[in-house]
């Protein structure tokens, strides 16, 4: 009896624990099959957090994360860029998919069974599947913030009245590239969606030329000089240049330009000649010879050099020469010593022809500052590159290394006036300068022709004035020298 009673109570208490087991485990598999439908704790998309969300909720997750506008920070700007804007596609139904790959692919059983052992996965994460018009970037980047945003350089400004240039404002201009790559990086970031645009600083733009021009014009109008003065001058790293010519504080033409006595000048086409005519291969009298003539403007020596390229018509052979370089307005009719005969008729040029103007040119010898600031950058040019037009049209008779030679011997030429005036010492000048004294003592020709080399840029100038009654040296040194000093300035600016 007792037997029986315990069996029923075993059958009984076993039957409680299949119900309970029955239970738990349909419990347990609700529970699991209600896990199967969210996506398990720890798993990103795009690294957004998507664990316990629904795949509905996931991708509205994803949209309300990567639809969100971008802050961008550039200068003082604050910038919100939508993603659409700039071509940003967020691919969320390939994520999705592989997110649900992860959450149902495996078996159910096999889930289930680590479910119920708490062996849940964790840390899936499944990468960020975009893409972005690097097109439609560049080109917002370019006409929204740069265009808008970007600060143009100030050039520098003449002082008026004065020889010197306030210094221009550097500008900034953003860097594209770094900008697409810092944003693209932001776009494809849950978190990290502002960025600080980096930028580069362009330098302070030079004046323009036509600004020096204006300048120069300016310094010979409220000085004291009130003759006639030409200029020319070439900037020698870009061929531009600045001719003009003003007659009692008005502008009149350069065309043709004007001529002027060429005093001592003449004496840099005179060596020239010698060079093209007898070579470069100079023995030591011969060097010692056109030292005086360029460094002393010794006028004996310029003879014994005319005589060295023909003894009787060397002078004539030099005009010739510059004709050929097409100076049609240079010429030498004769030599220096006292009482020397014209060797030809007075020549009849473009420069001495005009009736508006008249300098009184010497018979002898002439030229204009076109002329000889052309014939000085073809030096130039000869020296630097062994080419240009001095070698053009002397072919096999003149090369770089004779170029050089001359502009060397220009540069004994210490007179430390007129344009080595405006320049700061040490600056080297290879010129020549013209200065002559009439019978009476007068001085009515003032000239100086040289090239000037600087650390900002090099160039040529040639001045030449006149005055009918006295050209007083303290009123045109100054003048010459202030009109160097503006153009030295002009290369030479101190930045900002």
């Amino acid at each position: 009896m007792r037997n029986r009673n315990t069996n029923t109570i075993l059958r009984g208490v076993s039957l409680l624990f299949l119900i309970a087991a029955a239970i738990i485990g349909i419990t347990a598999l609700i529970g699991y099959s209600r896990q199967r439908n969210s996506y398990p704790a720890g798993m990103t998309v795009g690294g957004v957090p998507v664990g316990g969300l629904s795949p509905l909720q996931a991708s509205e997750r994803l949209l309300e994360v990567y639809a969100s506008p971008i802050e961008v920070k550039y200068g003082e700007g604050l910038i919100q860029i939508d993603p659409d804007l700039v071509g940003f596609e967020l691919n969320s139904d390939s994520m999705l998919a592989a997110a649900d790959q992860n959450r149902t692919g495996g078996s159910f059983w096999g889930g289930f069974w680590d479910y119920l052992w708490n062996r849940n996965r964790s840390g899936i994460q499944i990468p960020l599947a975009a893409s972005i018009s690097e097109e439609r970037l560049r080109g917002y980047l370019q006409n929204e913030i740069a265009a808008r945003y970007d600060e143009p350089p100030t050039p520098a400004q003449p002082v008026p009245g004065g020889t010197t240039f306030l210094p221009g404002a550097p500008g900034k201009t953003l860097d594209i590239n770094r900008a697409v790559l810092l944003i693209t990086d932001a776009l494809k970031s849950p978190n990290n969606r502002s960025i600080t645009l980096t930028f580069s600083r362009t330098t302070a733009a030079r004046p323009t030329i036509d600004s020096l021009e204006i300048l120069l014009k300016q310094i010979i109008t409220v000085s004291d000089f009130d003759g006639l003065i030409g200029l020319y001058m070439v900037d020698l790293q870009t061929g531009q240049e600045i001719h003009f010519s003003i007659q009692n504080k008005q502008e009149i033409p350069t065309e043709p330009d004007i001529a002027f006595t060429a005093s001592s000048t003449i004496k840099v086409p005179i060596v020239a000649s010698y060079l093209i005519n007898r070579g470069s291969n100079l023995d030591a009298g011969t060097t010692a010879t056109i030292s005086r003539v360029l460094g002393k403007s010794d006028n004996t020596a310029t003879d014994i050099v005319l005589g060295g390229i023909d003894p009787n018509i060397g002078p004539l052979i030099v005009t010739e020469n510059m004709k050929t370089l097409g100076l049609t307005s240079t010429f030498i009719n004769g030599f220096f010593y006292l009482g020397a005969p014209m060797l030809a008729v007075r020549p009849v040029t473009p420069g001495n022809s005009r009736t508006d103007v008249f300098t009184d040119p010497d018979p002898y010898s002439q030229t204009t500052p076109a002329e000889m600031g052309s014939l000085l950058t073809d030096i130039y040019q000869c020296a630097q590159t062994g080419g240009g037009a001095l070698v053009a049209a002397f072919p096999d008779k003149i090369n770089g290394t004779a170029c050089q030679m001359l502009i060397d011997f220009m540069a004994q030429d210490k007179l430390g006036a007129l344009i080595q005036g405006g320049v700061p010492d040490g600056t080297l000048v290879p010129h020549k300068h013209g200065y002559v004294p009439a019978s009476d003592g007068t001085v009515h020709d003032i000239s100086d022709a040289g090239i000037v080399y600087t650390s900002g840029g090099n160039f040529v100038l040639s001045v030449y004035t006149y005055h009918p009654l006295n050209n007083v040296w303290d009123i045109t040194n100054p003048l010459i020298a202030n009109l160097a000093k503006a153009i030295y300035n002009y290369y030479n600016i101190t930045p900002q």
